[in-house]
């Protein structure tokens, strides 16, 4: 008598996606810019759906800017993002040394390495901008990190993301109670995490504070572990640069360890504009930011 397993059978899409993925990692740099210029640039004059959300997102967060300039801006952040999704296939699969290959310049390093010497434990927060899986994988270079990760709609996708994570010597915990727990205990031992800080929570972590002025759900889990760790936090991004990528270090907002929750808020979405501020052609405007908002103000998105 013979049993069988039944496994689900992996959609089409995925199986796709993955392929595709798989193939781009195969592709020089410069090729993979180059088709994400491409496909950015039809984006931009199909006036697709990311269109009009980083539209309606650079309005709200830039209102002084002239419908020229804004135009202007919104095709350079697609043509990025979309030079962003050609290049995450090689990042991910590709061995370090190549990722490492690509780093061409470090803009103070010390904040970084000040902060690993420290006593404390380690937030660095990276925004959605340039490339964040690289800034990732530099840091894990010099510090074991424990980061929050939550499982992506595409199963066949969760080995690749994972081992691309994890090869450089990160940890991953899932992001649940159990996992934060974890994380905290890190953090109070003295460990290093990096935060992606510009997502939006679940309701019953975050709280509203202004990003460009704009009322935004704003995770409180910075805030959360710093204030119960006493850690440090800092901030850093991956620049897109010809040929590969400048990392930069920045330090975050002075007001991001203040007492007062609203506060800290306020000043961990100042240092997430402080880094956007330096190249916005580089942030993931396409995102909805803003689709949550506090009872009264009007729906974004329509």
């Amino acid at each position: 008598m013979s049993s069988t397993t039944d496994s689900k059978p992996i959609p089409f899409k995925e199986k796709v996606a993955v392929g595709l993925l798989k193939a781009s990692a195969c592709l020089p740099l410069s090729v993979s810019r180059a088709l994400g210029l491409a496909i950015g640039q039809m984006a931009y004059w199909a006036k697709s759906k990311m269109y009009l959300v980083t539209d309606e997102n650079l309005s709200l967060c830039f209102p002084q800017m002239s419908i020229k300039e804004r135009h202007a801006l919104v095709r350079k952040s697609l043509i990025q993002t979309c030079q962003t999704m050609m290049e995450t296939g090689a990042i991910w699969l590709r061995d370090y040394r190549w990722v490492r290959s690509k780093i061409r310049q470090v803009h103070d390093h010390s904040i970084l390495q000040d902060a690993i010497d420290g006593d404390r434990g380690v937030i660095l927060l990276a925004p959605h901008l340039g490339s964040w899986e690289a800034l990732g994988l530099y840091v894990a270079e010099f510090v074991e990190m424990t980061c929050l990760y939550k499982p992506q709609g595409m199963t066949s996708l969760e080995p690749i993301i994972r081992n691309s994570r994890e090869r450089a010597g990160a940890k991953v915990v899932p992001t649940n109670r159990r996992g934060v727990v974890a994380l905290l205990k890190v953090m109070k031992s003295g460990g290093f995490t990096a935060i992606l800080p510009d997502q939006i929570p679940d309701a019953s972590g975050g709280e509203f504070a202004p990003f460009y002025g704009v009322p935004s759900l704003t995770m409180t889990l910075v805030n959360n572990l710093r204030s119960r760790s006493g850690c440090v936090v800092i901030a850093a991004y991956a620049e897109r640069v010809p040929g590969g990528f400048d990392i930069r270090f920045k330090r975050a907002d002075e007001n991001i360890d203040s007492d007062d929750e609203t506060e800290a808020l306020a000043a961990l979405n100042r240092t997430v504009e402080s880094c956007v501020n330096d190249i916005p052609e580089q942030y993931q405007w396409e995102y909805k930011r803003f689709r949550k908002q506090p009872e009264g103000f009007p729906k974004r998105y329509k």
